[in-house]
């Protein structure tokens, strides 16, 4: 039976994010796409349903003209679909194809780990979050596109979190938005700082890639893109550190079977990602009447679509909310999927799984959650760990 999207009220905007997991269980037990007051969107929370709107972009559209990704960052390459969206993907696959990735990222990423745990490995005791996963994420990323290095990484990491801030803006608070478009004025003055060197000197950063692309790109589809890679890209490896960290400190077999079993840290990956997803929401328009389920949709309806809920659907996985590694192997949403599959899957797989999170348990003896100050996580269109302290041996 095809109902009309059944309406919500009382999901408290903050409680979304401080765990959304609770109303993500109500509304998928609802219907296949719920409009949530406080969100202001339709909510699309079950497995099968979010793969069949991947499956479809002609009717579950990209391209939205009311996207907040658009008002704050322009209009990138994650508001296409089609050629248009191909055109500008293909411009920066030279910096993430998985050879250049192992070769060249590879090594950058072990020496910024190596630095980090440097500072403060005879110490006993650090927050995860900014002594390490933060620096980490934002050293890597000033790296990947190409920024100069005097580049502050507490500026790009406050870039990336205002970024995020903006386009998960749907309580529509002002300052918010103006503290996006701020941090979006400040990523076009490095943009023009660095890109004629980019252009006369060819090299595996973003920035080059972009720069020697088939299709020339205008200025705005740079700035737009270095936008989305500046968010994502910092968030997706720094959170995925912290939720993976977190996840095998709490369960203590597990992480000592990873540690006897160093190609488990691959598996663990997958897992805490699925387990919280870093990205946790992204916008669809509707383009056409349709039905999506068990639910009637209108031509310009604005879906969410929750990989974060699609990701603990109890449908798919069995104990969900669990962080097991040792479940059976299934497909996850968290890097999405269809043309839109995220670009820098295999930089967060190597940087998470291969190289920070094996190097963190190597170095710091006995890791363990500190015993008098608690994890806090927050966040549901993005989400992870926002403090993670822990103490080691020395």
């Amino acid at each position: 039976m095809v109902n009309p999207v059944p309406v919500v009220k009382d999901v408290v905007f903050q409680n979304l994010l401080d765990d959304p997991y609770p109303s993500y269980d109500r509304i998928r037990n609802l219907a296949s796409a719920v409009w949530v007051d406080s969100a202001r969107i339709n909510l699309v929370t079950r497995f099968d349903d979010i793969m069949e709107v991947e499956r479809n972009h002609a009717v579950f559209a990209s391209t939205n003209p009311k996207s907040l990704m658009n008002k704050v960052m322009g209009h990138s390459l994650m508001r296409k679909d089609d050629e248009l969206h191909q055109i500008e993907r293909k411009a920066l696959e030279p910096s993430f194809r998985p050879g250049v990735v192992k070769k060249h990222w590879g090594p950058i990423f072990s020496d910024i780990a190596d630095r980090l745990i440097s500072a403060f490995e005879d110490k006993g005791e650090a927050d995860l979050f900014k002594d390490f996963a933060g620096p980490m994420a934002s050293y890597a990323l000033i790296e990947l596109l190409g920024f100069k290095s005097d580049v502050a990484w507490q500026d790009i990491s406050l870039w990336s979190q205002s970024l995020m801030d903006a386009v998960g803006n749907y309580s529509t608070d002002p300052g918010i938005t103006a503290r996006g478009k701020a941090a979006a004025g400040a990523i076009e003055t490095e943009i023009d700082r660095v890109l004629g060197y980019h252009t006369e000197n060819e090299n595996p950063s973003i920035l080059s890639s972009i720069a020697h692309a088939e299709h020339k790109h205008s200025i705005e589809q740079i700035r737009a893109n270095v936008n989305v890679v500046v968010g994502g890209g910092l968030n997706e490896p720094r959170d995925s550190i912290l939720t993976l960290i977190y996840g095998l400190l709490l369960n203590p077999n597990q992480l000592a079977r990873v540690q006897k079993e160093k190609r488990l840290f691959a598996t663990a990956f997958e897992e805490a990602v699925r387990w919280v997803s870093p990205i946790g929401m992204y916008p669809r328009r509707v383009t056409q009447d349709t039905v999506l389920g068990d639910t009637q949709l209108k031509e310009g309806d604005q879906i969410g679509i929750c990989i974060g809920a699609a990701n603990r659907d109890p449908s798919h996985f069995d104990d969900p909310s669990v962080f097991d590694i040792n479940r059976p192997r299934q497909q996850h949403l968290a890097f999405g999927g269809g043309p839109h599959f995220c670009a820098g899957t295999w930089v967060a797989k190597q940087m998470v799984g291969e190289i920070a999170v094996p190097m963190i348990f190597d170095r710091l003896k006995n890791l363990r959650l500190h015993g008098s100050r608690p994890v806090i996580e927050n966040g549901w269109v993005f989400r992870g760990p926002t403090s993670l302290p822990v103490q080691w041996d020395v």
